[in-house]
């Protein structure tokens, strides 16, 4: 690999991503394209872009002529750049469309127009809509029920187009909810964390019996790679764990790491538009060829408890300024490593 080429690096996926770019190719130049806003973060990537390890470079994935100066000379190009919370979504969906459609669309033109040998486009496993039973495969109909979802569904036809007609060297992975470090706050997990470290309580969606998976970011930024290097043209990849939960069990096990009950901090609020009941999805394919998760939530809880506890202060705008945290005691650790363990 000469160089490397990750959107929206600076944010949560795309950081472990450099991460792990950086780390098992040391001679590759690695290129960051992000758009920074509220979900980039310049700390997410700071050791690597002061070391000189990474580069920075500010802007959009809508815009043609940067992208193909962004692209030119690249081995790789790893489509992380998205808008990504469903709840914006039903808010603002004209930006979904114009960053996740429109945006995927003028890279791609990019990389063909730049001869790119191999493209991975990070997709979701939203796409195939509901799945109340068994699991999605990755020749599934496509059957997205909001407008996140919908969006990315529309990138990867646009995908398919370059596939079929430019024979472009496109790879597409579709991945579970994923759960890490430098997550911001709008997803379940963060959100759920540093409400619970200022005092706040939680809000679920509906009746909190929506179920999904959640996967490491570190593991998925291994399987990144894994189909950058061993993915077959033209062929997608679903990315899963069998670390499933409700809503509702996710904030009964935080709130057991914090030693707190359920009818405490728990407030029903009510439910998205649309919200799928379930997603699922089947990594048979990806497994068969040698990948599998190498964490657990569980086993990470206290490790992301730490970081937010750490990092609180990048949250400011959102949870005010940290005074005293509600920090998990010793007992309510003891007991949730031996729930963890049961």
């Amino acid at each position: 690999m000469r160089k490397i080429v990750i959107t929206g690096g600076a944010g949560f996926a795309g950081s472990h991503i450099v991460d792990e770019a950086c780390l098992k190719y040391p001679d590759a130049r690695v290129v960051i394209l992000d758009k920074m806003t509220y979900a980039g973060d310049v700390r997410n990537i700071s050791h690597h872009v002061f070391s000189n390890r990474a580069q920075l470079l500010v802007g959009d994935v809508a815009d043609l002529e940067l992208c193909r100066r962004v692209v030119k000379d690249a081995s790789l190009v790893i489509h992380a750049a998205a808008e990504s919370h469903v709840d914006n979504s039903f808010g603002n969906s004209l930006e979904f469309t114009r960053t996740n459609v429109l945006g995927t669309h003028a890279l791609m033109e990019a990389c063909r127009q730049e001869r790119v040998p191999k493209v991975v486009h990070v997709s979701t496993d939203e796409v195939y809509g509901e799945v109340m039973h068994g699991a999605a495969a990755e020749d599934d109909v496509l059957r997205p029920t909001n407008p996140y979802s919908s969006s990315k569904a529309a990138a990867e036809m646009i995908l398919r187009g370059y596939i079929q007609s430019y024979h472009e060297p496109i790879v597409i992975i579709r991945a579970n909810n994923l759960y890490g470090i430098r997550q911001f706050p709008e997803k379940i997990i963060p959100r759920f964390i540093c409400h619970l470290l200022t005092g706040r309580r939680l809000p679920l969606h509906g009746n909190g019996s929506n179920r999904r998976h959640y996967l490491s970011t570190r593991d998925f930024a291994r399987a990144v790679l894994f189909v950058a290097e061993q993915g077959e043209i033209g062929q997608t990849y679903n990315i899963g764990t069998s670390e499933e939960y409700t809503n509702l069990q996710m904030a009964e096990m935080l709130c057991g790491h914090f030693g707190r009950g359920l009818e405490e901090v728990v407030e029903f609020v009510p439910d998205r538009p649309f919200n799928d009941a379930r997603y699922s999805i089947s990594w048979d394919k990806l497994q068969n060829m040698g990948w599998k998760p190498q964490h657990s939530l569980r086993d990470d809880l206290g490790m992301l408890v730490d970081w937010y506890v750490s990092n609180l202060d990048r949250y400011t705008e959102l949870f005010g300024t940290p005074g005293e945290l509600m920090l998990p005691t010793l007992g309510a650790l003891v007991a949730a490593r031996e729930v963890a363990q049961v």
